[in-house]
């Protein structure tokens, strides 16, 4: 799953680099839980007008969810976000984290 970070690419990076249960990887088929700021990482050898062609954005951020207990993993969220964005955010994001939660994607 993946959404854009209010911020763009510097807010992403700081996600990212917040990030305690959570690994910066971009392994496929790995069961713990992944993120990975692409416009940064996978696809920085692009343009911005590329990576727009490919649908890389500078906010988005991309997460494979793993095995780890689903409120651990909320929680890295969360936290990850507030030292990103500010509070403000975080309120606005965690709806979408219990909207997942909710739905039962664990």
């Amino acid at each position: 799953m993946g959404f854009g970070i209010a911020g763009g690419a510097p807010a992403g990076r700081r996600f990212i680099d917040a990030l305690k249960l959570i690994s910066h990887l971009a392994n496929v088929g790995d069961a713990k839980t992944l993120a990975i700021h692409p416009a940064t990482t996978t696809h920085q050898q692009l343009s911005e007008k590329e990576q727009a062609t490919v649908g890389v954005t500078p906010d988005f951020i991309r997460l494979s969810i793993g095995v780890e207990h689903i409120d651990d993993i909320i929680e890295d969220i969360e936290q990850a976000l507030e030292r990103a964005c500010g509070i403000w955010v975080l309120l606005k994001q965690k709806v979408f984290v219990l909207l997942v939660r909710r739905e039962n994607f664990y």
